[in-house]
């Protein structure tokens, strides 16, 4: 039975790491398969919107014959409620974990798993999350519809604090007045820890790392797009309503400041490029002493503008400084596309720690495209499987460049301008084709 168990859950984490959807995450310390950590990225159009929510999952022996246990770990410090399904203690009350009273077929099966869990906590976070209470449906409708706005209004500000500034303040060890801050240990944390039998408390288990700082750079846009929004809503020092079905050590509380939220988001971004060409220092040291990483990326690099000759590909690669941790792509629009007659550079930057974090590529050349941020920043997906191959990367970019009939994602929504366009109607369509040309005609200027 253990055998099987443990034999399920590998292939369910295997199955997830594999796939494509950008809102779903999942992550194991070493070989301890039964202490899994998920991470869910808030639905578009939601207060949860593009926010970073982690989960801690523990899987008996008896799996999948019964559900595992949930734990959400995005709450504060035990402070904060996000859901009237997600308390701040933690706890996730969901009929197919047995943790809250489901109709009849709702309840968990053998035939549910991982994948089902996570999807099920992300339908939690919708639109209106107040109609999740149970005897919603009877409540006084006038006070209801207040209540629900208010719920919603607040929501969105803590998804931004908590889950937004905080993780990132905290991964980039800058206080919330941008200050550069000492790292600080996890033992104050080791209740939420899933993994804290041997753990070493001063090095803590931080698998979204790099996935949250590449998504924050995705979605910088739109956090500065929904404060905008909040800002004609509700004003700096307003408290917080308490809701019905809030109770002691079970709420949500706390005042409004979005002109503070703003400042602290501004500061990462910063932080975040700066880090950025931190990279490219570490990465001059690591070639003089060459590290095995270097001697990769050198390596990998030769390999690739190889390739490029070779190929019928146009594309041109370079080293930035005859640094192994800075490229220089330049990348030629494809003939007979909306790209054609373009001519773009893209500068690409690794870590010293790669493959851990992830390259990051900015476009110099600017690109009216809904696939790259306003700051040159592309949207693509490489599979998990291929993140250590640094072609797997640059072919992904250049496929989210040229992809000619994509499927509607607002996971992918990194130009608010751009993506509106893209995906409104057809005058809306031809106007995103006329300011994408105009771009390409600029790039050869």
């Amino acid at each position: 039975m253990a055998d099987q168990s443990v034999f399920r859950i590998t292939k369910e984490l295997s199955d997830l790491q594999k796939s494509s959807d950008l809102s779903l995450a999942v992550a194991v310390k070493d070989v301890d398969v039964r202490n899994l950590k998920a991470l869910i990225i808030g639905p578009h159009e939601t207060p949860y919107e593009f926010g970073f929510f982690e989960f801690a999952f523990k899987f008996n022996k008896e799996y999948p014959r019964k559900s595992p246990s949930v734990t959400a770990t995005t709450t504060n410090g035990g402070r904060c409620r996000f859901n009237p399904n997600i308390y701040a203690s933690g706890k996730v009350c969901l009929s197919i974990l047995g943790t809250w009273r489901g109709e009849r077929g709702e309840e968990w099966s053998a035939a549910q798993g991982l994948e089902s869990i996570l999807l099920s906590i992300q339908s939690l976070m919708s639109s209106n999350p107040y109609e999740n209470e149970p005897g919603f449906e009877d409540a006084n409708e006038a006070l209801d519809k207040k209540n629900q706005t208010e719920y919603v209004q607040k929501i969105r500000h803590e998804t931004l604090r908590i889950s937004v500034v905080q993780r990132l303040e905290e991964y980039l060890n800058i206080g919330a007045d941008g200050a550069v801050v000492a790292p600080v240990s996890n033992k104050d944390n080791y209740e939420l820890d899933i993994d804290n039998t041997i753990d070493d408390e001063s090095v803590p288990f931080e698998p979204f790392k790099d996935l949250c700082k590449r998504r924050f750079l995705w979605y910088y846009e739109s956090y500065l797009a929904a404060i905008e929004k909040a800002n004609t809503q509700v004003r700096d020092g307003q408290s917080f309503t308490r809701m019905p079905f809030e109770g002691t050590n079970n709420t949500m509380e706390g005042k409004f400041n979005y002109t503070e939220l703003e400042r602290r988001i501004r500061n990462i971004k910063k932080v975040l490029d700066e880090e950025t060409e931190k990279w490219a220092e570490e990465g001059l040291e690591a070639k003089i002493k060459e590290s095995t990483v270097a001697v990769n990326l050198q390596r990998q690099f030769e390999q690739i503008r190889e390739s490029f000759k070779r190929s019928d590909l146009p594309h041109n690669l370079e080293l930035h400084d005859n640094n192994p941790f800075v490229w220089i792509l330049t990348y030629f629009g494809k003939p007979m596309t909306n790209l054609d007659g373009g001519l773009f550079r893209l500068k690409i930057h690794f870590s010293p720690r790669f493959p851990e974090e992830q390259p990051r590529f900015k476009f110099e050349t600017r690109l009216f495209h809904h696939r790259i941020a306003p700051d040159g920043t592309p949207c693509y997906f490489s599979p998990q499987s291929r993140q250590e191959d640094a072609k797997s990367h640059i072919e992904a970019v250049i496929e989210a460049l040229e992809e000619e009939n994509p499927a509607y994602d607002p996971r992918t929504l990194v130009n608010p301008e751009a993506f509106k366009l893209y995906w409104g109607g057809p005058d809306d369509r031809k106007m995103y084709n006329r300011r994408l040309r105009r771009s390409v005609q600029q790039s050869m200027e």
